[in-house]
This record gives C-alpha cells, structure tokens and sequence, in this order.
C-alpha cells in the first residue's frame, strides 16, 4: 500500500525510514508547508513532494497517511485526510484532548476509513510476552501497577521549536509527550483507571506552559494501585530506562524499555525459557529516546504500520486504534485536572 507523510520534521524522516523497511507499504510522497524541508525529505527517501494538502490528498495512487505535524495540530490534517478517503496512522498523542479525539474518530467512522495511532513500544516482543502472561492470570490478584519515566531533555530542546511546551500544541509536557507511551503500556497491560490524584511542576527548565515533573496516583478497575511518574528533569549521563511494572500476588514482571528486569511468578510456564534466554537486561544499560529523543530505532514504528496494513487487508480494527489511542490522553488530563486543582482525586 502506498503510503504518503504529513510533516517534514524529525518525525517524518523517521516515519519514511520505517516505511522503507517495512513489508506492504511503499512511501509515496511528503506533505509540508515549507518547500526546502519537503524537498530535502525527497531528495533523501524518494517518491513526491507536496505543499498543498488538498492535492496531496487529491492524489488517487495514495492509500494511507502517517501524521507527523505537532500534537495539537493533528485534528485538521485527520478530518481532512478522511474527506479524501485516506486511512491515516496518527502519532501520539492522537490529539491533545478526549474531545478532540472524538471529532478524529468520528469523521473516520463516517468516511469508512481507518484511524489508528502510534503506541510503538506495544509492538516489540517483550510487550507480546508480558500481555501474554497478564490474559493468562499468571500475575494472580494485581495489586500494584506503576509506571516511570525519568527523562532528561535539554533547555534547548524546549527552545528548539515554538509549539514546544505549550498547551495548544504540545498538549502538556513530559506525560503527555514523553511518557504516554508508558501511559499507554500500562493501561494496556493493568487495565482502566478508575480514579487520579496527582501533582505537577516545572522544577528544571524555563519559558514553557506545562510540566517537567509529574507524580499521579492510581487506581485500577482491578482494584490494583499503581503509581506514574513522569519526568524530562532528571539528568542522567546514558539516560534511565523507562519502566513499566505489574506485580500481582503470584507474580512481578519489570519492563525496561524493551528488556525485563525482573521476570518472576510463582508458578513456572513455557514462555519463561523464551523471556530468560532473549528478553532478560543483561546490564543496566541506556535508556532509549532518555536523553536524546532522536535516538530510538524504528523497528517498532516499522511494525506499527505492518499491523495497520494487515488489518485493512484483513478488513479488522488494527491493534491501536482511535478509541483505543484515546485512553491514554484521557488519562493524562484527568491528571492535568487534578494537578490544577491541588490534586483532588478526579474519576475517570
């Protein structure tokens, strides 16, 4: 399927490079408002370069597009994609608010098309086997369920770009863009939350709206508690791993990144030989994306976009899909919500 990139920034160079590698999609052309960025991309990747978004979308060879614009400005490009017929795979957050989400949704339910979002960590085999061992009840009774990035970002990261840490166009700061895919794991694995009460601040960076550091307590529909922490404030020479962890009362699993650092339940089952010979930290290692948001591998993101071609072949929903894509934002303002508000509990 051919594949077209709204954006020409970091993003888009990074979705074009898993486009390449990935098997069903071939990259067809870029959408940019600024010619020399579109024109740099082509020049790099291939296929054909546009300014104008209606022809973009007017081309009749392009089937799917991947949003690489700001997160606050993903709404337009969606309803507008949709009008044309286009499937479209969103980064995250799919957009900065539940209800603007729900005008996304919406529009692609009334055209027929498919909207999915970019939850990439969900796809590496790591995440496979620990969804694996939560459906088949191995953690028993969940009891707690925390989540935690400890990112570090520079002054001129935030300085680097306008929409940076602002609410419009960032939608919030180290939860809503870094750590929503820790978000989104963990929901993922433990299930929905039910009640937030949290605390935010900017404690290491100047001249943004929204948070460097972010605490929120959780409760589970499970009953399971849990805690997240999310920060861009916290500096580190390799950066810290992000960790997701699911302890029940027969079992603790400990993600870091895409390796466990604890893998232990009380009674054993096969997939424990496949976790312990491939999938175990063999040291503390560099966090990926902790430091330098450039330094991820696409791997992911490449089987993202698979999972998306298959379902439209197979005529399904893909794995992340927008209502799916939308728990995650929700939750993060719900804690926005409650931060502002001296952390009253808010429920979801």
């Amino acid at each position: 399927m051919k594949f077209g990139i709204i954006g020409a920034g970091m993003i888009a160079n990074f979705h074009a490079k898993a486009i390449h590698a990935m098997e069903g999609g071939e990259l067809h052309a870029f959408f940019g408002r600024r010619a020399d960025a579109v024109e740099a991309l082509v020049a790099e990747h291939g296929g054909k370069g546009y300014t104008d978004l209606d022809a973009f979308l007017s081309d009749p060879e392009l089937e799917i597009v991947t949003i690489a614009t700001p997160s606050g400005a993903h709404l337009e490009p969606a309803l507008a994609a949709a009008k044309a017929g286009k499937h479209i795979i969103c980064e995250k957050p799919l957009e900065v608010t539940p209800e603007r989400i729900d005008q996304m949704i919406a529009a692609c339910d009334e055209a027929g098309v498919i909207l999915s979002g970019i939850f990439n960590r969900r796809f590496n085999p790591a995440m496979a086997h620990f969804k694996e061992a939560v459906e088949n009840g191995r953690f028993g009774r969940l009891t707690l369920c925390d989540a935690y990035v400890k990112w570090w970002r520079t002054q001129a990261y935030y300085d680097s770009g306008a929409w940076r840490g602002t609410w419009a166009l960032d939608g919030g700061g180290a939860l809503m863009n870094q750590s929503i895919h820790l978000v989104d794991q963990l929901l993922y694995l433990a299930g929905d939350v039910v009640s937030v009460s949290a605390s935010t601040a900017c404690l290491a960076h100047s001249g943004i709206e929204v948070e460097d550091t972010a605490v929120a307590i959780l409760e589970f529909a499970s009953g399971a508690r849990g805690v997240l922490q999310g920060s861009t404030a916290c500096w580190s020479s390799t950066g810290h791993p992000a960790e997701v962890q699911i302890c029940g009362d027969l079992g603790s699993a400990f993600l870091a990144d895409e390796k466990f650092r604890v893998w232990d339940f009380a009674e054993p089952a096969a997939q424990d030989e496949i976790v312990r010979a491939d999938l175990m930290q063999d040291s503390a290692g560099k966090g990926l994306g902790a430091n330098d948001p450039k330094a991820i591998n696409f791997e992911s993101h490449m089987r993202n976009f698979e999972d998306v071609v298959t379902a439209i072949r197979e005529g399904r929903s893909p794995s992340v899909d927008g209502r799916e894509a939308r728990r995650a934002v929700a939750l993060i303002c719900a804690i926005y919500e409650s931060a502002r508000n001296g952390g009253a509990k808010v429920t979801l």
